[in-house]
């Protein structure tokens, strides 16, 4: 019955005053036009945050117009409850994790990039650990030959949770910085040893842009 009561309040009323809290925010974005000419001239591409970082990334990728994005979220119950904020944002969910339905959601996250979706993903969600990267994000952009873009993102004013991610909540109206990669092509030939070291490479280049980002505020 809480349970219930949770996704039903989340649905009819709070993804707004989340919405909202996160519009607040001061945003600057730096190396945002390769990611926005993708996106405006109808390409796709697999964007990748991570999870402690999620409530300010699923924000700034949300679907707008007629953009096509897709979400992968957890079948846990703080899965639920994302899901029940992320749809009301517009976003197409796709549940599952490298724990559970991981072979499933692996095809549905290529289904849907083939079909003319845009991919946000956190790389070292659902349990971590914190800031490590799987290989979903890298896996998906190889089978469709989308491009990958990572984004570091740090906001100046906020409070970090005792949870495995260190989950970041903005205070309201803090100043955002998020950094974004160049648009990256995962070679369609890699594999073994060769694709693990292309990981390591991405999850490195993840952890320079967060501290450009954290070093502008």
């Amino acid at each position: 019955m809480k349970k219930k009561l949770i996704l039903f309040s989340l649905r009819l009323l709070l993804w707004r005053v989340v919405l909202l809290w996160c519009k607040s925010f001061k945003v600057t974005k730096i190396n945002h036009e390769p990611v926005r000419e993708i996106c405006s001239s109808g390409g796709r591409c697999v964007v990748a945050f991570w999870h402690g970082s999620m409530l300010i990334g699923w924000f700034l990728h949300r679907p707008i117009r007629s953009e096509k994005i897709s979400a992968l979220v957890s079948r846990s119950n703080d899965g639920e409850y994302l899901s029940a904020v992320l749809e009301r944002w517009g976003y197409s969910m796709i549940r599952g994790s490298s724990h559970i339905g991981g072979k499933e959601a692996m095809q549905l996250m290529v289904d849907e990039v083939e079909n003319g979706s845009s991919l946000a993903i956190t790389p070292d969600g659902p349990r971590g650990p914190r800031n490590e990267m799987k290989m979903g994000a890298i896996r998906v952009a190889q089978k469709t030959g989308v491009p990958l873009i990572l984004a570091g993102i740090a906001a100046k004013r906020k409070k970090n949770l005792r949870s495995w991610d260190a989950f970041e909540v903005p205070i309201p109206f803090t100043e955002v910085r998020v950094v974004y990669s160049e648009p990256l092509y995962v070679p369609k030939d890699l594999e073994g040893e060769s694709l693990d070291n292309f990981k390591m490479t991405m999850q490195h280049r993840l952890h320079e842009l967060t501290l450009t980002a954290e070093g502008q505020l």
